[in-house]
């Protein structure tokens, strides 16, 4: 069974390839009624843990803390990293892993899922296009690690652009063969993304994304919430709230938020669910939209950017539609701010909150004969010492845009190789959203933890190279030292640093944990004679 899996912040949406068709998959909800959706709840309470629905039903329970928008955490954790409630921490990893295991649970029992016996899950799961290395890499993992088959990782904007070729092709003859220009708008629940994508018969192209790791329809909750302390005269107690109380102020401002429709007038948020004695209040439903204005207009500037090419260096772009989608852009002061600018070409998506799982359901399947020309988001490189240590440069490795491959095809390469004048290499990486003309990382930089590779043969089995100072040595000219760097189709980046000379590598799948957790590798390496006297680059 094949499956398009939106791992959203707070929804979990799934849809089915089936001969064609892509329906969205149900689930079995505590209160009796089938919803399109699971929730990505964990509850916990001490040692004991609940995820999805049964995290759901103990969420007003004071004796429970529950974690929302769990997604967010994975942005700047690694497999080590811990999420820490009162005395007790916990592995995040461990918890992703845990709810999704929940996930695959659910929809072999207790879904509209028509699943056989021992019949594998092989999931197309998207994560959101501004999305690190560790992002990926753990989601990936922790799908893995819960029982499913990856078939690969894609971009969420992209695979949305898919459901939008998809369903316009479906729609009847005339626009199969047409060239489109699309820009892809999808404010989810923690995230903006934008895509600008040229769709040509079932070729989508990307030519460029960017987005806002910060924003999404969380943030207009917490501003509800906000709105309504204020009005209630107690905004000084929102400290003094529980993890518990704060967590149903927000699943209160939730459901008012997403039942809002264009004529709505009031906003009342019942604040007993909180507190008992706070009562009702009644909120404008302008001044809501006032105080989220700042963050719809952030959005619009990227777009903006995108479109003239201000956001990824390139020539200015005509433009079709602007495709809306995610659960934060149903706001309907998020269409208004759009069409102030944009106007007809606006197209709200049929399927607000399933369009991504619909695309990634489609990509999934090998009937559909969709080819996605993805393209990296991010730059990727290394800070290196340079002039004998006495400036530092950043090593470009891969740029933004560059196209992936498709998924099953061979990594895009890059190899440096070199003779080292120190007995151990220290690696620093970092993704950042620009490059300044100096050549250094400019903008959103995230930065990655260090990794050591023992360039000196006597170091080889060493653990703990932090421990052994960094010394240059003359002896280490006669040490061929090779790093080869691949990026698969899912944008994940893996090194290979290989003393070629002495016989001996290590293999890291880069992030922020990988100083601590290399794999050591015994590998046969082509004799000293084959080795060019020469930096090399490939790709």
């Amino acid at each position: 069974m094949k499956l398009g899996i939106d791992f959203g912040t707070t929804r979990i949406v799934a849809a089915a390839a089936d001969r064609g068709n892509y329906p969205l998959v149900s689930f079995d909800a505590p209160d009796g009624q089938a919803r399109d959706w699971f929730p990505p709840l964990v509850a916990i309470s001490g040692q004991d843990r609940r995820f999805g629905w049964d995290a759901w039903s103990v969420q007003g329970d004071p004796q429970w803390t529950t974690i929302r928008s769990i997604k967010r955490l994975l942005k700047h954790a690694g497999p080590n990293s811990e999420l820490t409630i009162g005395t007790e921490s916990y592995l995040i990893a461990e918890l992703v892993t845990e709810l999704l295991f929940a996930l695959r649970r659910q929809l072999r029992k207790q879904s509209t899922l028509a699943v056989e016996r021992g019949e594998p899950l092989e999931v197309m799961i998207g994560v959101p296009a501004n999305a690190n290395s560790n992002q990926r890499f753990l989601t990936a993992e922790a799908f893995r690690a819960a029982g499913f088959q990856v078939l690969g990782i894609l971009n969420e904007p992209s695979a949305a652009s898919v459901e939008f070729g998809h369903r316009g092709v479906a729609s009847g003859p005339g626009r199969k063969d047409q060239r489109r220009s699309l820009l892809v708008y999808d404010l989810g629940g923690g995230t903006f993304d934008a895509s600008l994508v040229e769709i040509e018969d079932s070729v989508h192209t990307i030519i460029a994304t960017v987005g806002l790791p910060d924003v999404g329809g969380d943030d207009f909750d917490e501003i509800l919430a906000d709105i309504a302390l204020e009005t209630a005269g107690v905004a000084a107690e929102r400290q003094k709230l529980s993890a518990a109380q704060w967590f149903q102020l927000c699943e209160e401002c939730r459901e008012r938020k997403e039942a809002l429709n264009p004529n709505t007038r009031k906003i009342v948020i019942d604040l007993e669910r909180v507190q008992a004695g706070w009562g009702e209040v009644s909120i404008a439903v302008g001044d809501f939209y006032e105080r989220c204005r700042p963050l719809i207009e952030r959005t619009e500037a990227v777009v903006v950017d995108l479109l003239t090419g201000k956001a990824a260096g390139s020539d200015e772009h005509p433009l079709e539609a602007l495709y809306v989608t995610g659960g934060g852009s149903e706001l309907p002061a998020v269409a208004r701010v759009l069409k102030e600018n944009f106007g007809r070409r606006v197209r709200r998506s049929a399927y607000m909150r399933s369009a991504t799982a619909i695309g990634l359901a489609i990509s999934a399947d090998d009937r559909s004969n969709y080819l996605l020309k993805d393209r990296l988001a991010r730059y990727f490189g290394v800070w290196r010492e340079a002039d004998h240590g006495d400036r530092i440069v950043f090593d470009l490795l891969f740029p933004r845009g560059l196209e992936l491959p498709r998924s099953g095809a061979s990594p895009l390469r890059v190899a440096r190789t070199y003779w080292p004048a120190h007995n151990i290499g220290h690696f620093r990486y970092a993704e950042c959203s620009g490059i300044g003309l100096d050549g250094q990382p400019a903008g959103d930089l995230t930065v990655w933890d260090d990794i050591r590779f023992p360039f000196d043969p006597a170091l080889r089995e060493a653990e703990d190279l932090e421990a052994v100072p960094v010394s240059k040595s003359s002896a280490m000219a006669a040490q061929a030292v090779e790093e080869e760097y691949t990026c698969d189709a899912s944008g994940m980046v893996k090194v290979i640093i290989t003393n070629r000379s002495a016989g001996y590598r290590r293999e890291y799948a880069l992030g922020r944990w990988s100083a601590k957790a290399p794999r050591v590798t015994a590998a046969a390496v082509p004799a000293k004679r084959d080795w060019p006297r020469r930096h090399r680059e490939s790709r």
